[in-house]
């Protein structure tokens, strides 16, 4: 009996990715959030972050990743939490590794360094990601239209807990 297409043991399927996700902090506490462009989950919102590069820690590339798409420096970068993320209309599944960090700077100001991946970054609070999620959801006016990246969903689905 051969596998059911977009079954897990469909072999015409990649194996899993391992993605960093990293919630760059302000003393205020609000992080830095940008618009996905040019790649899956373009125009929805989510946080800096890539692939790990073989042999390189969920820190290292979560540094390397800031400072490449933001030109921001991060210091005391910690793990937060992993999240799956099945994507099955895309045909992709990534494990998300979130981790926090401190922008080494207060006053520093996100670039966009990458524009072909990201159109813009805005300094949020949790509170401010939290009605963005729930406007998806609800349908609520003031953050209407900005919707979350996949793995962002997860993190409050899989990880209702969780707060940076």
């Amino acid at each position: 009996m051969s596998p059911t297409p977009n079954s897990p043991d469909d072999p015409t399927l990649p194996n899993p990715r391992v993605g960093v996700a990293l919630f760059i902090v302000r003393p205020d506490g609000k992080f830095v959030l940008g618009q996905r462009m040019g790649s899956h989950g373009a125009g929805t919102w989510a946080l800096p972050g890539g692939h790990i590069e073989h042999g390189e820690s969920f820190e290292t590339c979560a540094v390397r990743e800031a400072k490449e798409e933001t030109g921001l420096d991060v210091l005391n970068v910690e793990y937060i939490t992993a999240t799956n993320n099945v994507m099955a209309a895309e045909k992709k599944h990534y494990i998300t590794i979130f981790l926090r960090g401190i922008v080494s700077d207060s006053a520093a100001e996100p670039e966009i360094l990458e524009p072909n991946k990201c159109a813009e970054w805005k300094w949020i609070s949790w509170d401010e990601l939290r009605a963005m999620k729930d406007a998806e959801v609800e349908g609520g006016p003031e953050f209407k239209g900005q919707l979350l990246f996949s793995p962002m969903h997860s993190l409050f689905e899989q990880r209702p807990d969780v707060s940076v």
